[in-house]
């Protein structure tokens, strides 16, 4: 393991950050001396971020933790665009009152991660809508596009996969590097941004910025890229039955987000508490030293300090208390999530099938008919056996609500309105 200069880069070392970087030496002496104003981008395809963005989040939280400056991106102008990296088709044209609807849901959650202020080592949140909407045509291809090489442009991950599967890319696509590599001039420029930072899928983005700066007569701009997010057993991670992990509690409440952690496999535990909790590493040595069943202990802590880093400590431990009553002392907690039910539809007796499905505990009735044959669906912690059940209110417990579980650790309430 290579010692750095600096604590940013031992950091991100020592906890797993680091997939690949244009110039270690170059940006461990600029770190080393405060002097790594870094930036992340996030497009704002979505009402919220998600658990791959959570990752970029922490790379600036221990940036800042370093005496180092963040910069959160909004890709207002970006989001126009659409990146294709990753993608088999192309995204889909957004409307600006969408994107900024979006971006209007995703700021809140940088200022839980990150502190912004006017300080040395104060994060800031900048919009590149604010320089790529006012770009004129002609002059952006006179003053950027010449530095592009559509021959190099082809041979970008992000084109050409799309091209050797004979799927269409569109043009306003092809020029989403060429925006990203500008954001890296732009904010050079305005605020002496050296480093840009984003997940292994964006290096080649990202390389084009600093080979962009370094055409424009920038300062030297450096890459730094993390490893893309997989489970041991290899599955991409951030997924589950319901969808995507969330990091707005509307859209992923602090209950799910800590089962998430909570239910991950075995081998992931001290991977994850190194890169989603800010646990010091000493710590996390003696929680990986546990063996056979004590491994549960460990992703309890997972589970509570990666909750209370994105949703507060209280939010963390009303969770982790809910799960307690609910696994330990088969207990109804009130804080599990609840999903309502029009009373009429159980006085007329409701498909438990269907009702699974609405819970998202399963997506499809043929999911839950597979269920039901293992055994993995109980109501009211009493196995189904029959997929032909129906639920009406003689269902109801004493406190007005009915219990829907998958296996062990997935529990609804379903509650009459």
């Amino acid at each position: 393991m290579t010692a750095f200069k600096s604590d940013f880069l031992n950091i991100l070392q020592e906890r797993g950050f680091i997939h690949q970087c244009s110039d270690f030496e170059g940006l461990d002496a600029l770190a080393a001396k405060g002097q790594a104003t870094a930036y992340v981008g996030y497009d704002c395809t979505a009402p919220s971020l998600h658990i791959g963005n959570y990752l970029t989040m922490m790379m600036l939280y221990w940036l800042q933790q370093s005496g180092n400056k963040p910069i959160t991106l909004m890709g207002g102008g970006t989001t126009m665009v659409g990146d294709p990296s990753g993608k088999d088709e192309s995204r889909a044209i957004r409307s600006i009152e969408e994107i900024e609807a979006n971006k209007a849901s995703i700021r809140g959650v940088f200022a839980k991660v990150l502190r912004y202020g006017d300080g040395p080592s104060d994060a800031i949140m900048l919009d590149n809508a604010e320089w790529l909407t006012k770009l004129n045509w002609i002059e952006m291809l006179r003053d950027i596009g010449r530095h592009f090489s559509v021959n190099r442009m082809l041979t970008m991950d992000s084109v050409r996969l799309r091209l050797e599967r004979e799927q269409e890319m569109s043009f306003i696509e092809f020029n989403y590097m060429v925006c990203q590599a500008y954001d890296f001039v732009e904010l050079a420029r305005r605020t002496g941004c050296r480093l840009q930072m984003g997940g292994s899928d964006q290096w080649g983005n990202i390389v084009n910025g600093v080979d962009l700066g370094r055409r424009m007569g920038t300062p030297q701009l450096f890459a730094l890229t993390t490893p893309l997010l997989t489970t041991a057993s290899g599955a991409k991670m951030g997924k589950t039955a319901q969808g995507a992990v969330w990091l707005n509690a509307d859209q992923f409440s602090p209950y799910d987000f800590w089962q998430y952690w909570r239910n991950v496999e075995d081998a992931d535990v001290v991977k994850f508490l190194k890169l989603f909790t800010i646990l010091p590493m000493s710590e996390i040595e003696k929680l990986a030293a546990l063996q056979g069943g004590e491994i549960n202990e460990a992703k309890k802590v997972l589970a509570t300090e990666a909750t209370a880093l994105l949703h507060g400590r209280d939010a963390a431990n009303t969770a982790a208390e809910t799960a307690r009553q609910t696994f330990e002392q088969g207990a109804i907690a009130e804080n599990l999530p609840t999903v309502e039910v029009s009373r009429g539809e159980l006085e007329a007796g409701a498909a438990v099938l269907g009702l699974f499905v609405k819970a998202g505990l399963v997506t499809s009735n043929g999911e839950a008919r597979r269920q039901i044959k293992g055994g993995g669906l109980r109501v009211n912690d009493a196995a189904v056996t029959d997929e032909k059940m129906v639920l009406t209110p003689s269902n109801l417990t004493p406190e007005g609500v009915i219990k829907l579980s998958m296996g062990k650790k997935k529990h609804v309430l379903l509650r009459p309105a």
